[in-house]
Order: C-alpha cells, then sequence, then structure tokens
C-alpha cells in the first residue's frame, strides 16, 4: 500500500507539472514574463485623445488603424497574432470588457514614411478610424534618408490624419544594439519627438522604452529581440501593446488608472 500510495503521489506531481507547463506555453508571452515597464515615461501626450473618448463614452465600435513597417506586419514574431497590432486588440479588449474595438494591421516591411503616406492617405479615405497609429522611422534612419525630408513627410503625415478627424500616437523608432551609426540614428529618433511636440500629437516612444529594457540588463532587452537581433520578439510585442493599451486608456480618462495587467503592473 506503501508504494502504492508513492506510485500515485509521484504520478500526480507529474501531472500537475505537465499541466502547469502546458498553461505557461499556452499563456501569452507578457503574461509569464518578467514586468515589461520601466520607470521613466515613455508615453506624451498634449491635448488628449478626445475622438477616442468620446467614441468609448458613447459605447461604440473603435475603429484602430496601425500602419507602418515591419514592426507594424510583425516581422519577428511567430505567428501574426503576435505582432503588436493583434496583442493591442487583445488588450483593449480585456481592459475595457469590449469585443467591438479593432485594430487593423496595414504594416508593410521596408516601408519608409515617404512610401506610407501614400497609404495613409487611402486609408483614412475610405474609412472611418478613431484612432490612428503610425509606426514610423527605423528605416528612415537606418538608410540615411534626407533629414529635412523625413520631417516634411511626418508633418505631412499628421496633417492628413488631423484632417480626417482622428487621433494620432506616432510609434517612434526601435532602439536595437547593432546599430551603425548611433549619433545619426538618434537624430532621427529627435526629429520623429520634436515634430510630435510642434503638431500636438502624441508620442509613445519605443526607443525610449526599449534603450531602458538595455539599461536593466543585457539578458532584459534580448529577450524582447528576435533572433535577427533588431526586430521585437513575441515578448517585445507584447510589452509594447500592453503598456500601449494602458497608456491610451489613461490618456482617454486622466487621473484614472486601468486595470493591471498580467505581466506589467
Amino acid at each position: 500500500m506503501a508504494v502504492l500510495s508513492a506510485a500515485r503521489r509521484l504520478l500526480g506531481a507529474i501531472g500537475l507539472s505537465i499541466a502547469l507547463g502546458m498553461t505557461l506555453l499556452a499563456a501569452p508571452a507578457w503574461a509569464v514574463e518578467p514586468p515589461c515597464a520601466v520607470a521613466k515615461p515613455v508615453f506624451s501626450v498634449r491635448k488628449g485623445l478626445d475622438r477616442l473618448a468620446i467614441e468609448l463614452r458613447r459605447q461604440a465600435k473603435i475603429r484602430i488603424l496601425a500602419i507602418g513597417s515591419s514592426s507594424t506586419s510583425g516581422v519577428g514574431a511567430t505567428a501574426p497574432e503576435r505582432a503588436y497590432p493583434a496583442q493591442l486588440q487583445a488588450h483593449l479588449a480585456g481592459l475595457t470588457g469590449r469585443s467591438d474595438v479593432v485594430v487593423e494591421n496595414e504594416g508593410i516591411a521596408g516601408e519608409a514614411a515617404d512610401a506610407t503616406i501614400g497609404r495613409l492617405k487611402a486609408k483614412v479615405a475610405e474609412g472611418r478610424y478613431d484612432l490612428v497609429i503610425w509606426q514610423v522611422g527605423t528605416n528612415d534612419a537606418v538608410r540615411g534618408a534626407d533629414e529635412g525630408a523625413f520631417r516634411d513627410y511626418l508633418a505631412r503625415g499628421i496633417a492628413v490624419v488631423r484632417r480626417s478627424g482622428a487621433d494620432l500616437v506616432l510609434l517612434d523608432q526601435q532602439f536595437f544594439p547593432s546599430v551603425k551609426d548611433p549619433a545619426r540614428y538618434e537624430r532621427y529618433v529627435a526629429i520623429l519627438a520634436e515634430t510630435a511636440q510642434a503638431g500636438g500629437v502624441a508620442l509613445f516612444s519605443r526607443f525610449a522604452l526599449m534603450k531602458a529594457w538595455g539599461e536593466r540588463s543585457r539578458e532584459t532587452l534580448q529577450g524582447m529581440l528576435a533572433g535577427d537581433g533588431f526586430h521585437m520578439s513575441d515578448r517585445g510585442y507584447g510589452c509594447l501593446a500592453a503598456l500601449l493599451a494602458d497608456d491610451l486608456l489613461k490618456a482617454v480618462a486622466p487621473g484614472a488608472s486601468a486595470p493591471a495587467v498580467a505581466g506589467i503592473r
């Protein structure tokens, strides 16, 4: 009987370990990894997100356009649902308790600011969006595009979204360890920040976020990057989406705190 009891306890322990392992494998990366948040603020918004706030109060369907390059399309993610727009939609649904928040992924890998503007014009002309998230600037910075032209493209894109009536959040460049000319790269980061401030639009600084991860530890940043050491991983996209969702909801309800998201607070 003692042998039988011991065997049962062993089988039970094995079963619990298997069940726990399956749970961890099935859970989103952001739910089981160490905290994503950093001490320094990475989201700046001057005038609020009025359109988004109104539509949330009206309980109307929320349409969000996520447009940009490979970081929007999801290069580095293991599946489309791990790209940041899909994870952002899931987070917003969970935080608001609503299933009518839709985030459309309009990312094209390799695209720079000038090419995105044409698509941006077409998208806001054909559809009614409450919020546009424009991820922009990495390819311009890596390729060394004309800085004056880059500044002009940003201003034109801001004007396009403003005329449509949608709110706008600019999502800036990623930080990565192998950047060849850090000083030049960071000039494009600064141009984006300056243009956002001058245009009165919100900016989520992915650059500041990822740099802070790197300052925390080399291992933290590596875990946020895909195997190429450049694009974000499932975990990186998940943290980005979770933090952005939290900041968006705090921006539309100043002083209020969004419900805690697993793996962040």
